[in-house]
């Protein structure tokens, strides 16, 4: 009985897709004409710029509306950084490539990240109604470079479309529920959410925040989310088109506000119903990741998460200069007691910095391209100006080692922590109007000073956040109350505050 009610639980999810190809083929005009098309936004302008996914409906050949997570941002960093970890935020990957411009080195590129992923793919073939489209030479294109479509020696699915005007759009999302249902994608719903983080930032009004695609389970409200050893209680969440939920389930994308500290995109999540259990889960994974310093083997998602990657195409006069420069970049650090960034070389080479190689970089982010005792071809100088690649030259070893050291500084991941520096009790709740609010209390710990911003909790669980406009100790103005003594103020706050509740003042630093 008891496996029997363990199936019933399995049920179908939607899929999650993510599109890649070249960066002029159409990747951010299919986004917009699907997201335009196929979501009933609730409210003028519904869906924000800056959301990283999004859901779509579709109805599958049966009539019946079907869910399609999209990745927003192709070739998306979190993408990269799952496959490098060998975990898979998206199930579908769709490739776009142009019937005007036809294969291109990126569209390769971007083929061979697909197939490392080991998830399936479909091709779509964009832009066919342009004058000077041939779907058959680019199909013939990518038989030739091992990229075999359906009747055309191969397996591979493809759909033919015109991202700008929308033929063949449905094609394509049909295509992508019949994969889905051939790929058999399925999850429990009554276990604890996990999944991928796929985008963070710092709100000033409601502090670190970061939106998760769930691949399994359910996510509700009271639970406490885990990236690592970066803990948040759901107090709020919100679905893409930012309206409140109190649960959502996998496939999804979700926002959630409060971390005690800025998680790393592409970070896996875990979920706990007790805190107690997200607290236990977040110092262990702290233990695995002291492990290198002590000598031992730290787990690859430990290492991988808060480690940044910052390329380098290097040329040099000789072979033997290449070596010996290799040994040195491999001997840089950043300072600290975790790795947060790494140099990796991905091309090398004997002689002038050419075009190819600005080409070959100028997708990837934090590029660094170096010459050593080498000049650069003018057509590379043009590319570079164009497409925003800095180039670097040195003659001297030790000078260029230098000049890495403080470039790696610059450009590895800063950390935000909440540094809590006061807490006070509220004793009494006074008057309330509009958004501010007066109180009396009692600090407990540290000291409140005035206009400093505060996290209101209540049973250990943050309930808002709100700025303390006046503060008074014995009836007199003042701009600070040290421990143990009472207080009155007001602070400003969408959230009412009542007696027992607990404020505490904090900082956010990087680190």
């Amino acid at each position: 009985m008891e496996k029997n009610e363990k199936k019933q639980n399995i049920v179908a999810r939607p899929p999650v897709v993510v599109v890649m190809g070249h960066i002029d083929h159409g990747k951010s005009t299919l986004l917009d004409y699907i997201r335009k098309t196929n979501i009933v936004e609730k409210e003028t302008g519904g869906i924000t710029q800056n959301i990283s996914a999004y859901e779509v409906i579709h109805r599958d050949e049966n009539g019946e509306d079907k869910k399609i997570t999209f990745l927003d941002t192709p070739g998306h960093e979190a993408f990269s950084k799952m496959r490098e970890r060998g975990a898979k935020i998206a199930d579908i990957a769709i490739l776009v490539v142009s019937a005007e411009d036809g294969v291109k080195p990126q569209t390769i590129e971007a083929w061979k990240t697909i197939t490392e992923s080991k998830i399936p793919s479909i091709v779509a073939i964009n832009k066919i109604d342009k004058p000077g489209s041939n779907v058959e030479k680019t199909k013939q294109e990518l038989a030739e470079n091992e990229i075999y479509l359906e009747n055309y020696g191969g397996k591979i699915p493809f759909a033919e479309i015109s991202a700008k005007v929308g033929t063949g759009v449905d094609g394509l999302l049909s295509l992508i529920l019949i994969l889905a249902e051939m790929e058999n994608f399925s999850g429990n719903p009554d276990l604890d959410a996990t999944g991928f983080v796929i985008e963070t930032n710092l709100d000033s009004k409601r502090g670190i925040q970061a939106s998760l695609i769930i691949k399994e389970g359910s996510l509700q409200n009271g639970m406490t989310v885990a990236v690592g050893d970066c803990l948040c209680s759901t107090r709020i969440i919100e679905n893409f088109l930012r309206e409140t939920i109190k649960k959502a389930s996998f496939s999804s994308p979700v926002r959630i506000f409060g971390f005690d500290k800025m998680p790393q995109v592409g970070a896996e999540f875990k979920s706990f119903k007790n805190k107690r259990d997200a607290e236990k889960y977040a110092e262990k994974w702290r233990n695995l990741e002291a492990l290198p310093l002590l000598g031992g083997k730290a787990s690859k998602s430990g290492e991988e998460s808060h480690k940044k990657i910052i390329p380098i195409v290097l040329k040099a006069d000789v072979s033997g200069s290449l070596e010996a420069i290799e040994k040195e970049i491999a001997k840089i650090k950043n300072k600290g007691d975790v790795q947060r960034a790494e140099f990796r070389i991905v091309a090398k080479g004997v002689g002038p910095i050419s075009e190819s190689d600005i080409k070959n970089i100028s997708h990837a982010e934090n590029s660094i391209v170096i010459g050593f005792n080498v000049k650069v071809d003018k057509s590379a100088l043009e590319t570079a100006e164009k497409k925003g690649v800095t180039i670097s030259h040195f003659d001297i070893i030790y000078k260029m080692t230098e000049w890495l050291e403080i470039e790696m500084e610059k450009r590895r991941p800063r950390v935000e922590t909440v540094e809590v520096t006061g807490r006070a009790k509220i004793i009494r709740a006074f008057s309330r109007t509009k958004e501010r609010q007066i109180l009396g209390g009692k600090v407990v710990e540290g000291r409140i000073i005035l206009n400093g911003t505060v996290k209101v909790m209540r049973r250990e669980f943050e309930i808002g956040r709100g700025k303390i406009v006046n503060l008074e100790q014995s009836k007199i103005k003042t701009k600070e109350v040290l421990e143990g003594n009472e207080f009155g103020m007001m602070i400003e706050s969408k959230i009412e505050i009542a007696p027992g509740d607990v404020i505490e003042l904090f900082r956010l630093e990087q680190k």
